[in-house]
């Protein structure tokens, strides 16, 4: 692989006419707008706070703004999308006059709703489902050509962590993540993102065996994001809750960009931008064991956890 592609291949995202640059490193700023989200639900559903919030990640550093308009932690109530369209689009609106400049993404996995913010400004759409929760998800993407997530899951919020089961978790995610793309690829999508999806149908185990090998995630030549921000698979390891794990949050964002790492999706934007700004000043010096001549693995060299 050529040294223009340690990372991956895509250098730029098409965001609704803004080339967004990721030659190195982003940071996405989590802005969930519902009232149970596992670690700020009601915080930000106030205009006021809302507000506040975007603009202290984007001066934090934040590339992008995820908002999200219903939970999808485990076991979550799942809102129909005529609910979810209407507590979405009014937040957009609203962050779209005052930060004109911003790119904004919507976490959501109905088709309908992500024609209705894509034709409201939003620029990315981050789905949750990779498309299998809305059959019409790959056709609305397709049609307005927008930088879209594809993120693995097994099941759905409201069942995955009902005992989650792989033979081979890495094997098994990158042959969806195959799959998907080959498909997307066929519909004439070019800006996509993969995401493994921690802790969606995920053991502890599975997790980190997953963040073990996400090397082996290179080898699609794309921009790969990982969410670990306060989640139970640093709670659990750690024995604490959601609000003490920031600390273990960076270790793991750390961990993940040293493996080729190219979005970081966070609630603490500050803590996550200096994690690549540290990353970025020690890779001229050294890449770890995965040197320029071993850029990109390949999974018959690596090998896969068994889980």
């Amino acid at each position: 692989m050529a040294k223009d592609t340690f990372f991956y291949k895509t250098r730029w995202l098409n965001c609704s006419g803004k080339l967004l640059d990721l030659s190195a490193p982003v940071v996405m700023g989590i802005l969930n707008i519902t009232d149970d989200s596992f670690y700020d639900g009601g915080q930000f559903t106030d205009k006021e706070k809302m507000l506040a919030h975007t603009g202290k990640m984007l001066q934090e550093g934040a590339a992008i703004i995820d908002i999200g308009a219903q939970s999808t932690r485990p076991g979550a109530k799942r809102v129909d999308a005529k609910a979810e369209t209407e507590r979405v689009i009014p937040a957009l609106q609203l962050l779209k006059n005052k930060f004109p400049d911003a790119v904004f993404s919507v976490d959501t996995f109905y088709a309908s709703v992500a024609e209705a913010v894509i034709k409201e400004g939003a620029s990315i759409i981050n789905d949750v489902s990779g498309g299998t929760m809305d059959s019409k998800m790959f056709e609305i993407i397709s049609r307005y050509k927008v930088p879209y997530v594809l993120m693995h899951i097994q099941g759905t919020p409201e069942t995955m962590q009902k005992n989650p089961s792989y033979k081979n978790v890495t094997g098994e995610v990158m042959d969806y993540f195959s799959q998907k793309i080959s498909t997307l690829r066929s519909l004439g999508l070019n800006d996509i993102i993969i995401d493994p999806g921690f802790g969606f149908g995920k053991t502890l185990e599975h997790n980190y065996s997953l963040l073990a090998h996400l090397e082996l995630f290179r080898i699609f030549e794309l921009p790969i994001l990982c969410g670990f921000s306060r989640k139970s698979m640093v709670g659990k390891l750690l024995n604490i809750s959601s609000e003490d794990a920031l600390n273990g949050t960076t270790v793991l964002n750390t961990i993940a960009l040293m493996k080729g790492a190219s979005m970081l999706r966070v609630h603490d934007v500050k803590e996550a931008v200096e994690a690549i700004k540290i990353v970025n000043h020690f890779t001229p010096f050294g890449r770890h064991r995965f040197a320029e001549g071993e850029a990109n693995p390949s999974p018959k060299e690596k090998g896969f956890a068994q889980n």
